[in-house]
């Protein structure tokens, strides 16, 4: 079972992108702020009547989010 549901962030053209990898869960945001608290409202909704044990999910779990950064550039 899982205890850590993991999502990744990353820059849009116009908004940041939030997508789950363990789950199918997509949201945006114009600030990592919000698209952090989007990416939690959208857990919330997504695991709410679901049966945990039937798709794998502990009780409680937690979320990871990593954030993409572009690539660096050196002058």
């Amino acid at each position: 079972m899982k205890r850590i549901l993991q999502f990744k962030v990353y820059k849009g053209e116009k908004y940041y992108i939030g997508e789950g990898i363990d789950l199918p869960i997509v949201t945006q945001g114009r600030t990592l702020d919000e698209v952090t608290a989007n990416l939690q409202t959208a857990l919330e909704l997504h695991l709410e009547d679901e049966d945990l044990a039937e798709i794998g999910v502990a009780p409680h779990p937690t979320a990871l989010v990593n954030f993409e950064l572009d690539t660096a550039v050196y002058a």
